[in-house]
């Protein structure tokens, strides 16, 4: 089955199902997570305020537990010859103490607090940019394409991606910190270009093509788009996640690990909803009868 059959071999209607069979998963999952959390997302010490203790796998991770039972441990993880440590909210004397009990046992333990004050600051300007990023996207594809119905399409298939990735998240115990933040924002760029590629081939006018034929075009061109960024994406995972495994004294790079998790999720996600999705849609508004034929004698 080549690139044609499985643009144009079913009808637009029954493979949107499936794609909105996926985005209702997405939402269900974040659903959940939002009626047991607060957050449609699990967040990540910079947004909820706490403690990050990082101290030398000199001991079990059952034996470090026991040492700070008495405080709020949120999560424990060995990260090479490391162990991270992230603790909730406390009080500035449990701090103290924490804090002189850490440095006492580990010469070279780093402790990094984020106050609540400054995480509720970050929390609300990460809420303001993300739907703001997304708010002037859709501006620019609607100045762009002039027609609202296109404009959605792109926009919707833009907040599938989002939403997948997010869900994504929920399921492999990702949380929301400023690294992956920055790769959501990134997402929303990315999801967009395919799209507009997309979009742009299919409408632009062609005597010696069916609208199929240029869809098939424009997949060929971002496939191989995607497909680039993606062996970078997961160059970045191996590297964060496997090699501290293999090289002695390499350290697990969480931050980069999360990112590229998150990125890979969102790739994926956006090669399934720009290429069936949208593709879909495209055909849909292409081949609608008189009107779409009067929209295309328009441009």
């Amino acid at each position: 089955m080549d690139l044609e059959d499985i643009i144009s071999k079913y009808p637009p209607g029954k493979l949107m199902l499936i794609p909105a069979g996926i985005i209702a998963l997405a939402l269900v999952i974040l659903g959940a997570t939002w009626l047991t959390t607060g957050s449609p997302v699990n967040l990540g010490v910079e947004f909820t305020g706490g403690t990050v203790v990082t101290v030398p796998a000199t001991t079990s991770e059952e034996d470090l537990s026991k040492q700070v039972a008495n405080y709020p441990l949120l999560d424990i993880r060995q990260l090479g010859d490391r162990y991270l440590m992230e603790f909730g909210p406390m009080s500035d004397s449990d701090y103290t103490v924490l804090a002189k009990l850490i440095t006492s046992q580990y010469q070279d333990a780093e402790i990094r607090y984020m106050g609540p004050v400054y995480s509720q600051g970050l929390q609300a300007q990460a809420l303001q940019y993300i739907p703001l990023s997304f708010l002037f996207m859709a501006i620019v594809v609607l100045v762009l394409f002039r027609n609202p119905m296109v404009s959605g399409i792109v926009a919707g298939c833009a907040l599938a991606d989002i939403l997948i990735a997010a869900a994504s998240m929920n399921i492999t115990g990702i949380k929301l910190s400023l690294g992956t933040v920055a790769a959501l924002l990134m997402l929303i760029g990315y999801s967009v270009d395919t799209d507009i590629l997309l979009t742009k081939t299919a409408l632009t006018p062609r005597r010696t093509l069916t609208v199929d034929e240029t869809i098939v075009s424009a997949m060929r061109t971002g496939l191989m788009m995607t497909g680039t960024t993606i062996a970078a994406v997961l160059a970045l995972f191996i590297a964060s996640n496997v090699l501290y495994l293999v090289i002695p004294g390499f350290q697990r790079m969480n931050i980069i690990a999360d990112i590229s998790t998150v990125l890979l999720f969102g790739l994926a996600a956006d090669v399934f909803n720009t290429w069936i999705t949208n593709a879909q849609a495209i055909r849909w508004f292409m081949n609608r009868p008189k009107k779409a034929a009067a929209g295309r004698q328009k441009r």
